[in-house]
């Protein structure tokens, strides 16, 4: 890789830059690349980074990603293990076309630079049913029953489960990191109570859902879209943490996603929609649209408390502060199903004491992008 490229590169290991160079010369020929073109593409929440490289004019592709994954900060096989798994079963996921597993370098097809948040047109669904809005998250749909449709793996090979010790584990991360670190507040033993018993019940009504695979964080910006296609099957990426578990856990990130806050009717429309596709499909959907609207909210629920806990600890530990901003969103969905549900309402009240402290409840209706 030449001066010019690595100028634009953050390295702050110059033994890894020295191998990136080496590794990208190696397998520059065989797929065409132009070394010297390779820039940031964009940046994980983990250690990983991911660069883009073109190719040359006559190459079959235009351009490819290649992700830095240090070895001994990330682990590479379930990511790879899941693409193939995902690929297999006809989901558009990226080809993987060479990596070096000791090093923790890849070469991945480019399923292009335009996340499905960054095509979202800012405009009112209601009086605009034919928008770009609906097709896309129509396609979305019709990505997430394929990617459902994937058989989670068998023996040893299988998926692991999202078992009650995965679900606990990652509500856990609520009360230590945005109620206690973030917000500052320190629960009574009635309140600490409360929240055990509130957990429980989230717990068993989420593991008494049918099972699919689980893409974990099937959202807009983990979805590429195609900004001058609307109806284009969205390219899905960051699949690593797939999992067996709820049939509602993906459909709750793509329409209840941190990023975009859309009015419930909105939602509603869109999880009917997808209802009718994952029957027509044959996955394990309740019969009655009412008890899918229930598993949906109690699935949420789950979701959006690891995620307040999760955005907490992205922002104090990680020094990754624009994940505060996101929090509002996310504390209104929350709020508004605790707020709905028979044995959530310490929740609700516990919710609504942290952004008080904070300085006023935060809430947010209506879509915002």
């Amino acid at each position: 890789m030449s001066t010019a490229s690595s100028s634009s590169i953050h390295w702050a290991d110059t033994a890894r830059q020295q191998a990136f160079a080496a590794w990208l010369a190696a397998v520059a020929p065989a797929h065409g690349l132009l070394p010297e073109t390779v820039r940031p593409a964009s940046a994980d929440a983990s250690f990983r980074r991911y660069f883009r490289v073109d190719a040359a004019k006559d190459a079959a592709q235009g351009s490819f990603i290649i992700m830095d994954a240090p070895p001994e900060k990330e682990d590479c096989h379930p990511f790879v293990a899941v693409d193939r798994l995902l690929d297999g079963g006809g989901v558009n996921v990226p080809h993987i076309l060479a990596w070096d597993e000791p090093q923790g370098f890849m070469l991945l097809s480019d399923l292009g630079e335009h996340t499905f948040l960054s095509t979202l047109e800012a405009t009112d669904y209601e009086h605009a049913p034919g928008s770009a809005n609906r097709a896309r998250y129509q396609a979305a749909i019709d990505e997430l029953v394929r990617l459902q449709g994937v058989a989670p793996g068998e023996g040893e090979q299988a998926l692991p489960p999202y078992d009650d010790a995965l679900l606990q584990r990652e509500m856990d991360l609520f009360p230590e990191w945005y109620i206690g670190k973030l917000r500052q507040q320190v629960l009574t033993e009635q309140q600490q109570t409360q929240l055990a018993q509130v957990f429980a019940l989230i717990k068993a009504q989420v593991l008494s859902q049918a099972n699919v695979l689980v893409h974990r964080d099937y959202h807009s910006r983990n979805l590429m879209a195609n900004p001058a296609d609307s109806t284009a099957r969205p390219g899905v990426i960051d699949f690593q943490d797939a999992v067996r578990g709820p049939v509602t856990y993906d459909l709750v990130s793509l329409l209840r996603d941190a990023y975009v806050i859309w009015d419930e009717d909105i939602q509603l429309d869109y999880a009917v929609r997808y209802w009718e596709r994952a029957r027509k499909a044959g996955l394990p959907v309740p019969a009655d649209f009412a008890d899918f609207w229930r598993d949906f909210e109690w699935m949420g629920l789950q979701r959006h408390l690891k995620v307040l806990g999760i955005f907490a600890r992205l922002a104090l530990r990680d020094g990754k502060r624009q994940y505060l901003d996101d929090i509002p969103r996310v504390w209104t969905y929350a709020h508004r199903v605790a707020s709905r549900y028979q044995g959530l309402g310490p929740l609700a009240r516990l919710l609504e004491q942290c952004e008080a402290a904070h300085g006023g409840t935060q809430t947010q209706v209506g879509y915002t992008f």
